[in-house]
C-alpha cells in the first residue's frame, strides 16, 4: 500500500484483506501492521484492540455496500436492479473460490461467538436482504417480496460456499444462470398475470350468461 495514504485507512484496507483470506480470529494485530507497513506500536493508537479494528472493517463494507447499493438503485427497472447484485456476484469468482464470500463468511465466522460485532456483521446482510425485498415490492410482488429476496440472497450465498468449498468458479456460474431464469420466469408470470385474471373473470361472465338463459329456457 502507498506510504503517503493515511495509516488508519491503510489498517482497515489491510485487516479487512486479511480478515476475508484467513478469517477474524486468525488475523492478528501483528499481521495487520505488516500488512500496512505500519509499525505495531502505532496500531494500537488507531485502534485499541481487534475487535475495534473489526467494527471499523465492518462499518467500511457496510459504506461500500450502501454506496453499491445506491448505485443500482438508479436503474428505472427493479428487475435491472436484482440483476446488477446477480451480476456483481460473478466478479472476482476467482477470489470468492479461494476465500468464499467476504461478508457471509465474516457472518458466518462471527455469528458462531457471538455478541455485539457478530451483530453488526449480520446488518450487512440485513440490508442486503431488505433493499431486496423492496425491489421485489416495485415490481409488484407485495405479499411474496420477503420470500422472494430470501430465496434469492439465500441462493447466492449458498452457491459462494458451494463455490469455495470445491474451489469451482463454474458452480457460481451456472448457478447464476439458474437465478437468472428463475427472475424473468416470476417476473413473466407476474406481468400476465393480469390478463390471466381478465379471461378467467370473462369466462366466469359467460358462463353466468348462459345459465341465466337455460334458467329461462
Amino acid at each position: 500500500m502507498p506510504r503517503k495514504t493515511d495509516k488508519r485507512v491503510r489498517l482497515i484496507e489491510a485487516a479487512k484483506a486479511l480478515i476475508h483470506k484467513q478469517g477474524f480470529n486468525l488475523t492478528t494485530l501483528a499481521d495487520i501492521a505488516q500488512e500496512a507497513d505500519v509499525p505495531l506500536g502505532n496500531v494500537y493508537y488507531y485502534f485499541k484492540t481487534k475487535e475495534a479494528i473489526g467494527i471499523a472493517v465492518i462499518e467500511k463494507r457496510g459504506q461500500e455496500w450502501t454506496e453499491r447499493l445506491a448505485s443500482w438503485s438508479q436503474h428505472a427497472d427493479p428487475l435491472m436492479r436484482i440483476m446488477a447484485l446477480l451480476q456483481y456476484s460473478l466478479d472476482e469468482l476467482d477470489e470468492t473460490a479461494r476465500y468464499g464470500c467476504p461478508v457471509g463468511g465474516l457472518c458466518q465466522e462471527l455469528g458462531k461467538q457471538g455478541g455485539p460485532l457478530s451483530d453488526l456483521a449480520a446488518k450487512l446482510l440485513h440490508d442486503m436482504l431488505k433493499w431486496t425485498e423492496v425491489q421485489f415490492e416495485k415490481l409488484g410482488f407485495s405479499e411474496k417480496a420477503s420470500s422472494h429476496a430470501l430465496d434469492f440472497i439465500s441462493s447466492i450465498q449458498g452457491m459462494f460456499l458451494l463455490t469455495h468449498t470445491f474451489k469451482d468458479p463454474k458452480i457460481a456460474e451456472k448457478q447464476a444462470e439458474h437465478l437468472h431464469a428463475w427472475l424473468e420466469a416470476i417476473t413473466s408470470r407476474k406481468a400476465e398475470a393480469p390478463v390471466r385474471v381478465v379471461e378467467v373473470r370473462e369466462a366466469l361472465e359467460v358462463v353466468e350468461d348462459f345459465e341465466e338463459e337455460e334458467a329461462f329456457a
